[in-house]
């Protein structure tokens, strides 16, 4: 007798979600601006939504690409797509025209549900002849001439549930197509199975400590693998009551914190700096923070050094990864950053890592070399991809472009990105070293350190320096400070002063950009 055997569900979103309502039903899930939401009123809306999704009759593995900023309709609506089968596809809420219709076309999406400010951009490249897979697209939010939302399909008492125990989707089934922030090439797709996300999700909790009763707030983009993935599907799990913004404004997570004894903020470097230096910082009560994570890019260390004096009895963990393992790869922990506090960690629960040298060979400790990882975190490949699905996995170890030393305790220092490290006069500079340099001058906000291509240094250290409100700073001096304290070959040929730095909405420094704008022209102090 032939027994078929039933996909795993045990090991889904889906169930995930199951489990977490049924040990904590009257427990606060979500709170929004004004809404609050159980965990039971929260696996309803899930539900309800999702028959919605059912009855367009898309069939199973269609992609589905959410473009809006934070809000519970956006973290409603990620849940019942994995309850479905179709495979949610986020979008950088910054992206318009082109950038927008590569990554709509690309994934082959075809449902799009944008909030209002975004889905006459989606019309847009619609009515130019883009985005011909696009056949459907719905409000994420309530309009002033819509009420059929999806938030008003997660609210309404009269909507039809779906009737599922989720024993069509199968944990090696694709629950995202998580596309990478595109800073060194065109974004490619990570396809991420609901087991390779709750891989990393048991990985999170353990490395990060996560708890019920941390009360985090979740402000970084949820489009962002890291606030998505790291955070607010881990505190779910465990039945914590998490509180959503829509953006990481400052005065406001600063007045949260004290009014709703807020225990674990995660925000990228790019916030924190800024917050590092606010007025509000002095007058707002931290006491109730426990926990602060930080990730996504690189922290200045001078930054983090003053933070955690400030603020001794908060432990602060830094985030190391990449989109293509969900992303969490390695975490320092509070009680490592004394002794390390450049460093990004060790490699989390699920994950193994090498180092692997110029010459092919496994790095030395101290060693520079390229990250890999091995885990059931890792991607299945790129989306529609082949070639760079190839040229990314290397005898099942997958190559992350970081280039990282190693101590012999397996404590992992990031040099810099590999395409990011500068020739300059045929030796080897990482830009990381000469900014963290650059941070130590009082006057610096930000400063970005990379190479411009030159006729006799084959690329010219250049610093981009964003200095503090009303601080003075001049190119000579700031080049005077690097050569007091490293190489002189390592210090800037060009310094330029500029009003902000380009980052995408995930917080990462967009080098390409500072790099195409300088491409041959002089000299700047």
């Amino acid at each position: 007798m032939n027994h078929v055997m039933p996909p795993s569900t045990s090991n889904t979103i889906g169930a995930l979600l199951r489990r977490s309502t049924a040990r904590n039903p009257e427990a606060i899930a979500l709170l929004f601006e004004d809404r609050c939401w159980t965990y039971r009123e929260f696996e309803t809306a899930v539900h309800r939504v999702a028959r919605r999704l059912m009855d367009t009759d898309l069939p199973a593995g269609s992609r589905v690409a959410v473009y809006g900023a934070n809000s519970d309709a956006y973290a409603i609506l990620f849940f019942a797509c994995a309850l479905t089968g179709l495979v949610h596809v986020p979008v950088n809420f910054a992206l318009k025209g082109d950038e927008l219709s590569y990554l709509l076309e690309d994934s082959g999406a075809v449902l799009v549900i944008a909030d209002e400010q975004r889905a006459s951009l989606v019309n847009q490249v619609r009515q130019q002849g883009q985005v011909p897979t696009v056949k459907h697209l719905w409000a994420l939010l309530p309009t002033a001439e819509h009420n059929d939302s999806i938030l008003d399909t997660a609210m309404d008492p009269n909507a039809p549930v779906a009737i599922m125990q989720n024993d069509h989707v199968a944990s090696s089934d694709l629950a995202q197509l998580l596309y990478t922030s595109g800073t060194t090439s065109a974004p490619k797709g990570a396809m991420m199975t609901h087991a390779s996300l709750m891989a990393q999700y048991v990985s999170a909790i353990i490395a990060l400590d996560l708890t019920a009763e941390d009360r985090p707030l979740i402000a970084m983009p949820l489009y962002h693998s890291a606030a998505m993935h790291v955070f607010l599907l881990p505190y779910l799990s465990l039945g914590a009551s998490v509180r959503l913004l829509a953006k990481p404004d400052i005065p406001q997570m600063l007045a949260l914190v004290e009014s709703e004894r807020i225990g674990s903020l995660f925000l990228a470097p790019t916030v924190w700096v800024p917050l590092s230096n606010h007025p509000d910082l002095a007058t707002r009560d931290l006491s109730s923070l426990a926990k602060a994570q930080y990730g996504a890019s690189i922290m200045p260390v001078t930054v983090l050094q003053r933070l955690r004096a400030r603020y001794p009895k908060i432990g602060f963990y830094n985030c190391f990864g990449q989109s293509e393992l969900g992303p969490l790869c390695s975490v320092l922990r509070p009680e490592e950053h004394e002794a390390r506090p450049a460093s990004c960690g060790r490699p989390v629960f699920y994950v193994e890592a090498r180092v692997i040298n110029s010459a092919g060979d496994i790095a030395r400790a101290g060693e520079p070399g390229e990250i890999q990882y091995r885990s059931p975190q890792v991607m299945l490949g790129y989306w529609n991809k082949p070639e760079a699905t190839a040229e990314a996995f290397f005898d099942g170890w997958f190559r992350s472009g970081d280039q990282v030393t190693v101590d012999s305790r397996g404590y992992i220092q990031v040099v810099d990105r590999i395409k990011d490290v500068i020739n300059t006069g045929g030796v080897l500079v990482a830009p990381r070293e000469v900014e963290d340099c650059i941070y130590e001058l009082d006057q610096v906000a930000e400063v970005a350190v990379l190479g411009v291509a030159d006729e006799r240094w084959i690329e010219a250290i250049t610093a981009v320096v964003v200095l503090k409100e009303g601080a003075q700073l001049t190119a000579e001096s700031v080049r005077s400070h690097v050569k007091s304290r490293i190489a002189d070959y390592k210090v800037p040929k060009r310094v330029d002063f500029v009003a902000q730095l380009p980052r995408n909405q995930s917080g990462k420094l967009l080098k390409r950009d500072l790099r195409a704008e300088r491409t041959g022209q002089g000299e700047q102090g």
